[in-house]
């Protein structure tokens, strides 16, 4: 359990959160700032095993993806609705 829970914060702090929501935060289109978000997703996660696909672990990229796509619609909704309240 703890090492769902790594893997998730991991995420969350590392490139699918942190670029994801900058990403999703250049568009106005959800459906574009989730897929930017996956995207960053896959390629953090092929990129720490190394480019290898042998090397990926289904979870873990399964865990960077969903993050990633929850990041950029995050901020598409945050571009949409701006500063104001």
């Amino acid at each position: 359990m703890l090492d769902i829970l790594g893997t998730i914060g991991g995420n969350v702090l590392s490139l699918p959160g942190i670029l994801g929501l900058a990403l999703g935060m250049m568009t106005r289109k959800l459906w574009l700032g989730a897929l930017m978000g996956g995207v960053v997703g896959v390629i953090e996660t092929l990129i720490f095993a190394g480019w290898q696909l042998d090397h990926v672990e289904t979870l873990e990229l399964v865990i960077a993806i969903v993050v990633g796509v929850c990041a950029g619609s995050i901020g598409t909704a945050i571009r949409l609705k701006g500063a104001t309240v």
